[in-house]
């Protein structure tokens, strides 16, 4: 008796929760199935993809198309009905250099300071952000003391705000910061980290593998961790060195995985803003002055802002991430072609 009336109790807590579940479902029967009648299954799964496709249509497609409208406004104001339409002007104004290598002699020095920034960040952090992320999987993914404790160590950074990251390393990177205290301590010369323009890109660099990393690192030992075990074992007893089991088993087999990683690192290096912003301001001078931030102060934080002018930089900006984008798919869909010959 004992035994049985905390079953009891706890059935009938669940058929009480669970009525008006059932009294809604009883009531969408009816029209769902009349529905079904006259638009069959493929009617049914656009009824269920409409309110996906609304909120999508609301928060990304509408935005897009007002972004591509304001690239072909003019002048400081900021509703569209205050603006002028200049039509391609602000592009013209973006593309108007005598060499494009040289930032200052294009008419808006600042883009192309920015553009050459983000590019040269991007190659450095994905490269780094890649290798240590595979690394960082591959010692994670190895039967380690405390092994869910160092995981959850390496994902934490993830967790944080980017702005808190930013405020912590820059309390730890400046001047009078914790990590010039230790060097002192130890006998070695201060460095200005976030003044010189070389070890401000280290550390814009630096901070944003140590934010990120964990989340590709999981990503990676997702696909480590479904790769048979039967292959290391046939591997092992073949002899084969440790080297050529990650060239010839590992690698392959983890390359949708690294993919995935290189795609969304690429988008968030080339989008890199928040760390960096709060981390050094874009400074010293504009050593690491990124295409977001520039498009933030060109188009809100200016006291001459113009919001065309943004506007025609972040859809320039999303066409590249495009582009790159549909250039590894096409990449890796060519090698896997390759591959089922």
């Amino acid at each position: 008796m004992t035994v049985s009336s905390p079953r009891r109790v706890l059935s009938g807590a669940g058929a009480i929760l669970m009525a008006p579940v059932a009294l809604v479902a009883r009531l969408l029967d009816p029209p769902l199935s009349a529905l079904q009648r006259v638009g069959g299954t493929n009617g049914m799964a656009a009824f269920f993809l409409l309110p996906n496709m609304a909120v999508f249509g609301i928060f990304v497609l509408f935005p897009l198309v007002i972004n591509i409208i304001y690239s072909m406004t003019g002048g400081t104001a900021l509703f569209l009905t205050d603006r002028t339409f200049v039509g391609a002007a602000q592009y013209q104004r973006l593309f108007d250099c005598r060499s494009y290598v040289d930032p200052k002699s294009c008419t808006d020095d600042l883009f192309w300071t920015a553009v050459w920034n983000t590019a040269g960040f991007v190659v450095v952090q994905v490269v780094f952000m890649v290798v240590v992320a595979l690394v960082t999987a591959l010692v994670l993914n190895r039967d380690l003391k405390a092994r869910s404790f160092w995981r959850a160590v390496f994902f934490f950074p993830v967790l944080l705000s980017p702005v808190v990251v930013g405020l912590v390393w820059r309390w730890i990177l400046q001047r009078q910061g914790l990590l010039n205290f230790g060097l002192y301590e130890l006998g070695l010369t201060p460095v200005n980290w976030l003044v010189e323009r070389n070890w401000a890109f280290a550390a814009a660099v630096g901070v944003s593998i140590w934010a990120h990393v964990g989340f590709y690192a999981l990503i990676l030992l997702a696909g480590l961790q479904a790769i048979p075990k039967d292959l290391y074992e046939a591997a092992e007893m073949d002899g084969t060195r440790p080297a050529r089991v990650f060239w010839r088993i590992t690698l392959p087999l983890l390359a949708p995985n690294l993919l995935v990683v290189l795609v969304l690192v690429l988008i968030r290096a080339v989008q890199i803003f928040d760390e960096v912003y709060v981390l050094t301001g874009g400074g010293p001078g504009t050593a690491t002055l990124y295409l977001t931030q520039y498009i933030y102060e060109v188009g809100f934080a200016s006291f001459l802002r113009n919001p065309g002018l943004a506007s025609a930089a972040s859809i320039l900006m999303g066409a590249v991430l495009i582009v790159l984008t549909l250039f590894q798919l096409g990449i890796a869909r060519r090698n896997e072609m390759r591959g089922k010959r």
